[in-house]
């Protein structure tokens, strides 16, 4: 392994930790969210193990953050600023299957926002459990139809709608419609 592949995998674990500690998850607890056993998070957080990219994808969704946030390389900038021209979108990874996310904000890590263009395909949802994680997400939805569902209560977009909520409420979403749906989709997480 070269050096910086070393020094990326090896921040893996201290991420994992930090950010479950500051969602106030037990090991237990993180496990029920992501379908990834208590044991191999113990072991994914002590270094011990190199989760699988099905595994991190599944933690990332769990704790609401991308899984660039765990092997972004980028070193901190002493201006912060990132422009992205059309074109040069980054992927996002997402544990969900059906969305596509092209990056349109600068990476998790140096930023509390993200954001993307959300391109999410007839029938594609984000799963049968509800969500809860910190933090807030704004969508807008440029073209097609989104159903959100948040505490209960459900939201039907369509073109030029937005919905803006705290993520600390169970929420889920889904593509009801027969053609693509396409969204602004800002994320805003705690540090």
């Amino acid at each position: 392994m070269t050096e910086e592949l070393t020094r990326i995998v090896s921040g893996i674990g201290p991420k994992l930790r930090a950010l479950r500690k500051q969602a106030g998850l037990s090991l237990q607890q993180l496990s029920g969210r992501s379908d990834v056993s208590a044991a191999a998070i113990h072991k994914i957080e002590q270094s011990g193990m190199v989760p699988t990219i099905t595994t991190l994808l599944k933690l990332a969704g769990a704790l609401g953050r991308p899984v660039a946030y765990f092997v972004d390389e980028e070193e901190e900038a002493a201006d912060p600023t990132v422009f992205i021209r059309d074109g040069d979108r980054r992927p996002i990874l997402t544990s969900h299957t059906g969305i596509d996310l092209a990056g349109i904000s600068g990476a998790y890590g140096r930023f509390y926002l993200a954001g993307a263009r959300a391109t999410v395909l007839p029938g594609a949802s984000s799963g049968d459990r509800a969500m809860e994680h910190p933090g807030e997400e704004l969508v807008y939805l440029l073209e097609g139809e989104l159903e959100f569902v948040v505490n209960e209560q459900c939201y039907r977009l369509e073109p030029g709608d937005s919905l803006h909520f705290r993520t600390v409420q169970p929420h889920f979403w889904r593509n009801p419609g027969s053609r693509d749906a396409v969204a602004l989709w800002m994320a805003l997480r705690p540090q």
